[in-house]
């Protein structure tokens, strides 16, 4: 089918034919290549010859063609007809050029090393490139698959494979170290929320009992309360009842409920005993946040309790109030000037310790420095009840 091809091609454009033209030498070439040529041979002049002399391309024959052109030389109807059939037919093991239509790729660029049509080599971007025919181009590189195979197998490629090798190792070893970290992550982070967790349910469970001692402290009071409470609406709804009686029922009534009233107004009612809560959890955090994540396990929960604030019933007399104001106020002064002279104590125990202490001293100082910012803490709020307390003892 090639072959064949190739006699539908022109020996000058390297494409199909269009229009072929036969000269008198019977080679025959297209319409638009012979007039070409005529013009490149300069034998278009205003004045014509009777005869215009052209030089076949094929055998280098002179021939006389008439005055009027390529025009006066037969059309080769035959070859025509060929080329038409073989256009509308299709033709699997041809490969056609994808620019130019039902153009075969015939021709080899030996500048750009691939195959072109013969109008890429004449109005395509190929114009102008060395090109040579496919079996010669063929010829000449059929032996560079081997060539290259020699290339692939050298000892460039076997070193190549043995790299390959080595960082697949390398790689398969830093995985492992990277599998062993992550487990060391997740059973790390499993113990420590085990610990909190733990943790967490002490405190829950220390909450809880604090509740269970607040509701033993509470309710037997609010229960006794309740119950004054719905005898105090039961002598009042008996007490409305009352006024629709008759006179008998009224006077046989009215004494009983008089001692009723009597008698519930005398039981004793108990004293509002305000209960703190110590010590408070937020505290307690408060200094967990301050502990290393690894000491969390060591970290102790205190053990909470409550504590009931007892109210007097009544205040003290004017020569006892005197003697606790004075105490108040005096104890009052002392912790003022405690905390006057804390910061400049604490200054200079800093500048000494950053001397004179070692480091493991100086870790012991600043634990007992935080302890006494916390005891600081505790002397305000002693001091701000004590204010309480004082305007309570002179208010009249």
């Amino acid at each position: 089918m090639h072959n064949f091809e190739d006699e539908l091609t022109c020996p000058i454009c390297y494409s199909i034919f269009e229009d072929p033209r036969v000269l008198p030498c019977s080679h025959t070439f297209c319409k638009s290549c012979l007039e070409n040529i005529l013009q490149a041979s300069g034998n278009f002049y205003i004045w014509r010859p009777l005869r215009i002399p052209l030089k076949c391309p094929n055998c280098r024959t002179i021939i006389e063609i008439a005055p009027t052109g390529i025009e006066s030389l037969p059309v080769n109807f035959a070859l025509r007809a060929i080329i038409e059939k073989y256009q509308q037919e299709d033709h699997p093991d041809v490969v056609f050029c994808p620019e130019h239509y039902r153009q075969p790729l015939n021709v080899y660029c030996l500048l750009d090393k691939k195959l072109v049509c013969g109008h890429c080599l004449t109005v395509g971007q190929h114009h102008g490139h060395p090109i040579d025919d496919l079996q010669s181009a063929y010829l000449k590189e059929k032996d560079t698959p081997q060539k290259l195979l020699k290339q692939l197998t050298d000892t460039h490629w076997t070193d190549i494979t043995h790299l390959i090798e080595k960082l697949e190792q390398q790689k398969s070893h830093s995985q492992k170290m990277i599998q062993g970290d992550k487990e060391v992550v997740f059973q790390y982070f499993e113990e420590l929320i085990d610990t909190l967790e733990q943790k967490k349910n002490f405190f829950i469970t220390a909450l809880s009992d604090v509740s269970n001692l607040i509701n033993q402290e509470y309710t037997p009071h609010i229960e006794r309360m309740k119950e004054i409470r719905e005898q105090q609406f039961e002598l009042m709804t008996l007490t409305t009842s009352l006024q629709e009686e008759s006179p008998l029922k009224f006077l046989e009534k009215i004494d009983n409920i008089c001692q009723s009233v009597q008698i519930l107004k005398q039981r004793p009612l108990p004293e509002v005993q305000p209960v703190e809560i110590y010590p408070r959890v937020s505290q307690v955090l408060k200094e967990w946040s301050r502990t290393e994540i690894g000491q969390i396990k060591e970290a102790l929960i205190p053990e909470m309790k409550i504590s009931s604030i007892r109210m007097p019933s009544s205040w003290p007399d004017t020569d006892k109030k005197e003697v606790e104001f004075f105490q108040i106020l005096s104890i009052s002064l002392l912790l003022m000037l405690t905390l006057f002279f804390y910061q400049h104590i604490t200054t200079f125990l800093n500048e000494v310790c950053s001397i004179c202490f070692s480091k493991v001293s100086l870790s012991v100082y600043q634990s007992l420095s935080n302890n006494l910012h916390d005891l600081k803490t505790i002397l305000y709020h002693i001091l701000y009840l004590l204010k309480e307390f004082m305007w309570k003892i002179v208010s009249p």
